[in-house]
Formats: structure tokens, sequence, C-alpha cells
């Protein structure tokens, strides 16, 4: 291909990332083969997590840093947005396509809280904000992560119809999948909403005539499990509870989607985070008499160990126990339940109820993996399709 532009590290894609966390989404689309250029974040805490982690595993950080502070900063401030079109400039002059990826807190649009306020929330406006930020910068490419909510209540649904037609106008493609992490290898089940948009100018035969939707993007070439196979496996209901007792495998499970499974995986008896958990004020009576795999409550869930876990979501007093010892689960094994890397860990200076927010709030990595890579397969498509892009 003629004037190929390739990046330092190999790779032809580079994005910048908004509404980071501790980023969980940026390591899955790093190693899918994406160079991170740049991160931002307004909380402290989690901007913290994201540079210790790093340092831990020993990545390297953006290009141009982590960046703490308000995404609107790049809206309506003049020097804040003229900084950030000049890093874009400079990044595609190092890879061939550059994109924006992003998932704006959700709280306001989730299917659990009761006070869902969706757009007009605190928070759900965030959702509009990285919107017109993606229309203002024009990036090759965009990933919008969000809750399912977004799409399953009716009034979510036609705030997420405005804000694609928004993008549509703005000259984008899209396409947008349920996706569950289950389906990419995480032992959750975590539905997310995946919202991805590609330049029109840059895949028209990729494009339905008189449409705006991508009508190809192969969404199931990288899903490991389906969810078909997933729902008829003969997963275990509940079991006694038996503290620090055996209980062997069952036949009939998807292993390697088990709590167990990711347990072992990541070693987290031993891991740095292993001793932080929650001791509870009033004793242990309710951490002993839920059985195995009971998760039916709004508050107490105990998980099974030979069963994935319900979403690690960690708010609205909601509790997840351990299988088979008398607490709740530790930071160490929720890290494992999102997927992560056994070398990945969280700093032992923040307070132990926002490392719980933090690991809540993240993509589970093995399905922020598994959107990059399909997203990296059709990207690469298109530059073979020949198409003339910037630079």
């Amino acid at each position: 291909m003629a004037n190929k532009i390739i990046g330092r590290n190999g790779t032809e894609f580079g994005i910048f990332s908004f509404f980071t966390g501790a980023g969980f989404l940026d390591l899955g689309f790093e190693d899918a083969g994406f160079r991170s250029y740049l991160a931002n974040e307004l909380d402290s805490n989690f901007a913290s997590v994201y540079r210790y982690s790093r340092a831990q595993m020993k990545r390297p950080m953006p290009v141009f840093g982590m960046q703490e502070g308000d995404v609107c900063s790049y809206l309506n401030d003049e020097s804040k947005v003229a900084d950030l079109t000049c890093k874009i400039s400079s990044a595609r002059k190092d890879v061939k396509l550059v994109g924006f990826i992003g998932g704006p807190p959700c709280p306001d649009f989730s299917v659990a809280n009761a006070n869902a306020q969706g757009e007009l929330g605190r928070r759900g406006v965030l959702t509009r904000v990285y919107v017109d930020l993606i229309c203002v910068q024009e990036p090759d490419f965009f990933v919008l992560e969000n809750v399912k909510g977004l799409v399953s209540t009716a009034r979510h649904r036609e705030f997420f119809g405005k804000m694609t037609d928004r993008l549509h106008d703005a000259g984008y493609a899209t396409s947008f999948r349920l996706v569950n992490a289950m389906e990419y290898g995480a032992a959750q089940d975590r539905q997310r909403v995946m919202l991805v948009g590609v330049k029109e100018s840059l895949c028209r035969s990729h494009i339905e005539k008189g449409k705006h939707e991508l009508s190809d993007f192969p969404w199931n070439d990288f899903v490991r499990y389906p969810m078909e196979k997933i729902r008829s496996a003969g997963w275990p209901t509940t079991d006694r509870f038996m503290e620090n007792g055996k209980r062997d495998a069952p036949r009939g499970i998807i292993k390697p989607l088990t709590v167990q499974y990711w347990f072992d995986r990541n070693d987290v008896e031993n891991h740095p985070n292993a001793k932080d958990f929650f001791v509870p004020r009033a004793g242990l009576v309710k951490m002993r008499i839920y059985a195995e795999g009971d998760d039916s409550k709004k508050c107490y869930k105990r998980v099974h160990r030979w069963r994935y876990s319900p979403t690690a979501c960690y708010g609205n007093n909601e509790v997840h126990l351990h299988p088979y010892k008398a607490r709740r689960m530790s930071v160490a094994e929720t890290l494992a339940i999102q997927s992560l890397p056994k070398s990945f860990s969280l700093p032992q200076d923040i307070p132990l109820s926002a490392k719980f927010k933090t690991i809540g709030n993240g993509v589970p990595y093995l399905a922020a993996r598994g959107v990059a890579l399909t997203l990296k397969k059709f990207l690469q498509e298109i530059l073979s399709d020949g198409t003339k892009v910037h630079g």
C-alpha cells in the first residue's frame, strides 16, 4: 500500500482516551495493537490507579501522558481545544488512523438506578459532551461504551438515537452491539453497549446505500463463547456454604468462565491486593448464612466458584461475598472477575471504597480487547481497500 504510515510501536492506529478511569479499556486496545496518545480522567483516585498500575506492569504511559481534568474543557476552553487539536495532528503524522475511545459515566442510564435521570442527569450529560467532542475534533474512528439501559430503556433509547443521528450528520457510519463480557472470556455476566463509528469517507464500500450504518462490521469474529452456548451450559445454581470447603467442578460447565478459574489464574491469594477487603462491623453472621451461588438478593450476593459472577459493580449497597470464605470479595478477586492481567494492581494509599469503585467502573479487560480486535480488523480492511486517508 502506498504511503503507508506505521507508528513507532508497529501499529497503524492511535487512540485518545476520555473518561479513562483506571484504563481497563485502554489496556484492551493497546494489547490489540493500538497506540495510546492521551488519557484523560477527572477523578484523582482513578488517575492514581492508572499511573500506579502501569508502573507495576512496566507499561509505558501514553505519548502525551495522563491529563487530569474535565472533558468539557476540550470544548469550552480555547487553549485546551487548540492543544488537543495539535496533539491529534501530531499523532496523524505517526500513524495512519487516529480515533477516540471512551465510556462516559453511566449511572444516569442504568436500569438498576431507580433515580436515573438519563441525558438530563449530572453524569448523563457527559455522553452528549463526548459526542460533541467527536463531532468537533473529527477523529477517523471512535468507540463509545455505556450501560445496556442506553438502548433497553425507551426514553434512553430515544436519546441514543439522537446521538447516533448527530454522529451520522457529522459524517460517521456507525454500528452498535450489546456485548456481554462472557462472550470474550471474562467470568462476569456484564452487558455493555458498544457503539463504533468510522468516517464515511474512509469506508464507503462498507455502507449500505441510503443508510449510515456499517453493513459488515465483524462483531462476531472475536467472540470466544456465543451466548447460546453459555446459557445452555450445565451451571450449578446454589450449594450449601462450606467455609474453606472443597467442591469439585461439575460436568458441563465452561471452566474458563468460572470464578475459581480466574482466582487460580491470577493467584489471588498472593496478589498485592489480596488483603484489601471490607471487614463487617457487626460480626460475621451475614457472611455465613447465604448459600454459595445465591445471588438472588438485592444486597448480599454470594458468587459460586464454578459459575460466572454477577456484574462487578459495587454500588447501591450491593455486596458480593466470597464463595467459600466468610467475608466479602477482595480487591484482588474483583480484579480477576474483571479479567485483568495478574500483574495489574492498585496502590495502597487510596481508600478501600475508592478501590472498589475504580474496579466496578471499568470495562472488563477481555471484553475491551475483543472489541478492539474487531475494530482493528475492520480498519485494516479499510486500509487494504486502498482508501485514501490523510498523511
